[in-house]
């Protein structure tokens, strides 16, 4: 007997004698059945006490038995429904109870249940992909800022799985923000945690709602360098991706040689007076080793000549050697002379008086600022204990010129020792600096037709010498072009306005990253194998989505910096133009395929 039917047997009859019980079946509905029992609940009834007494009087006993008859009758229907009333009563809370405990288990199943865990983490994988790319639309919503600064530090960043170290503590200033590429480079930034500026000339409500909320919009002309200074303040690198809308000369010049010559001189400005505040020296400055602007600078230099070997019978026949360094009255350092001997070379020396606490270790390389008839020159660095000239160790390299004034960067990487047996160059141990010109390897420059070139003379013109401060990363990253694609008719005066950028970046002392492109097309990006070269030779094109994958990625690669390389999709070379390197695929975000395609290419080209 279950717990249910003790209790209503007493309650009920008030009888607790077990001999005077017959039992009822009575099923409940199938949709709750009471634990314990199945689907089934049995309860007691008890018989009539006066149908076991004994009648001694058989008239009397008929009577009475069809008065008990009627009575137990009625006392039998209303026992009944008092019974039916009770097991309503009772069935009530079982029923209940029985439901919310199917239900717990229903829960818990699901719960368990492999389809309803999956339909879970669906729902939850579209809210939280619905707010991501929210935020990184380009079009403007209409979320509050306490919602996105909330959804950018969740979970220690802004999208973790996309996250780059450090990225938060880095605000890069993207120059050209609304352009084909730039528009994709701000959404990568801020999926990958950065704090973006982006630089616009006239702020619009057009192109307010093109950039997300939390860029933080800077209206300036990059041609007025005036308009520069608050678009640098704070900001740790650029990625330059403005280019002009027209094909006037003007804009060509003062939107790819004026703003990116306008922008590296504000940016290193910034970067000196944070110095000072410092009471120290930027770490993006240049050091000056020389500067020639009177005639007093000259001192020190000494100019010498000398052979490579010595032949008797044949120097009778040599027209001689000389050479000079002066003042001219121009304002100019000139060094210049002849060398007719064979294997003979002039050369212009110094030793190195360095500011204190300064030491060429601390420096990448030299960058000389030159001009002259666009000869080629060796530039010669000796190491080793400076009162002790015998062991002194030499090192050099070839630098060539341009007919005109140009910036010629050396990196110390480049130098060679004279001696194969001698160590790679130590910068911390340089004392002396040559210049030297010899008639060999020297090279025709182009002029006109029929122009008269003589080999053996020379013309350098020495403005200054610099050392390029070292580093890790690229500071500023500029999109260029490689031609391809430009109308015949005004390609010449875009590239001329392109690469005289190129050149006031490199010569700026900053960390440079050059990204030539094919001509753009708009589709989604890492579809294709893409090809990385240096040389002018790529002619497919490349989507503006990968460009802008370039660019994230060579914020933080070492491989990147002072490169300039093209890059397009990948196509089959033509003979003897094979290129430099191939990525087999554009991977996924976890994978860095920049630094294998970048290691093979040079630096400072």
């Amino acid at each position: 007997m279950n717990t249910a039917s003790a209790a209503l047997t007493p309650s009920i009859f008030g009888n607790n004698n077990p001999c005077n019980r017959r039992w009822m079946d009575i099923s409940l509905p199938h949709s709750s059945p009471p634990p314990g029992n199945g689907g089934r609940l049995f309860v007691t009834r008890a018989t009539s006490p006066s149908s076991s007494a004994p009648e001694t009087d058989k008239k009397k006993k008929g009577q009475r038995n069809r008065k008990n008859k009627n009575k137990e009758q009625d006392e039998e229907k209303q026992e009944d429904e008092n019974m039916q009333v009770s097991i309503q009563q009772q069935q009530q809370p079982v029923s209940s109870s029985s439901t919310s405990s199917v239900s717990a288990i229903k829960s818990t199943l699901d719960e368990v249940n492999p389809v309803g865990l999956g339909r879970r983490s669906r729902q939850i994988f579209d809210e939280v992909w619905r707010k991501f790319s929210g935020l990184g639309q380009i079009s403007r919503t209409t979320r509050t800022d306490d919602d996105e600064t909330g959804l950018l530090m969740r979970e220690g960043g802004p999208m973790c799985e996309f996250a780059i170290p450090g990225a938060q503590n880095t605000t890069v200033l993207v120059v050209g923000a609304t352009s084909r590429v730039g528009r994709i480079v701000v959404r990568k930034l801020m999926l990958r945690g950065y704090t973006v500026k982006a630089l616009v000339r006239k702020a619009d409500q057009e192109v307010v709602d093109m950039l997300p909320t939390s860029v933080d919009i800077v209206t300036g002309d990059v041609g007025e360098s005036s308009t520069l200074r608050t678009a640098v303040e704070g900001c740790n690198k650029i990625i330059y991706c403005a280019t002009a809308r027209s094909s006037i000369t003007g804009d060509l010049n003062r939107v790819d040689y004026l703003g990116v010559y306008n922008l590296t001189k504000a940016f290193q400005d910034y970067n000196n007076k944070l110095a000072q505040l410092r009471a120290g020296k930027s770490s993006k400055s240049k050091l000056l080793i020389a500067k020639f602007k009177s005639a007093d600078s000259l001192n020190g230099w000494e100019v010498r000549q000398g052979t490579y070997f010595q032949d008797a019978v044949v120097a009778k026949y040599d027209g001689g050697m000389d050479s000079k360094f002066e003042f001219t009255e121009n304002g100019d350092a000139v060094f210049s002379g002849y060398v007719f001997t064979r294997g003979g070379y002039v050369e212009l020396s110094k030793k190195l008086s360095l500011p204190l606490g300064s030491t060429l270790d601390r420096y990448e390389g030299l960058v000389f600022s030159v001009g002259g008839n666009g000869r080629s020159y060796v530039v010669i660095l000796e190491t080793g204990p400076s009162a002790d000239t015998s062991q002194s160790k030499m090192y050099f390299a070839r630098i060539s010129t341009k007919v005109g004034f140009c910036r010629v960067r050396v990196p110390f990487s480049s130098f060679r020792p004279v001696k194969p047996d001698d160590p790679p160059l130590d910068p911390f141990l340089v004392h002396t600096l040559t210049i030297r010109f010899e008639p060999r390897r020297q090279k025709p420059v182009e002029g006109p037709i029929g122009m008269k070139q003589d080999l053996r003379s020379f013309q350098l013109i020495l403005e200054y010498v610099k050392a390029l401060p070292t580093g890790q990363e690229t500071d500023f990253i500029l999109v260029s072009c490689t031609g391809s694609g430009i109308e015949p008719s005004r390609r010449e005066q875009v590239l001329k306005a392109k690469k005289a950028g190129e050149d006031s970046l490199r010569r700026s002392g900053l960390g440079y990253t050059i990204i030539r492109p094919g001509p753009l097309v708009e589709e989604p990006g890492g579809q294709r194998a893409l090809i990385f070269d240096q040389g002018n030779r790529i002619s497919q094109g490349i989507s503006c989505a990968d460009v802008a994958d370039i660019c994230v990625k060579a914020l933080h690669d070492s491989t990147a910096r002072n490169k300039s390389f093209d890059v397009c999709y990948e196509y089959v070379a033509e003979p003897g133009k094979e290129l430099y390197e191939l990525v087999a695929h554009l991977p996924d975000k976890a994978n860095n395929y920049l630094t294998p395609a970048l290691s093979v290419l040079e630096k400072n080209t």
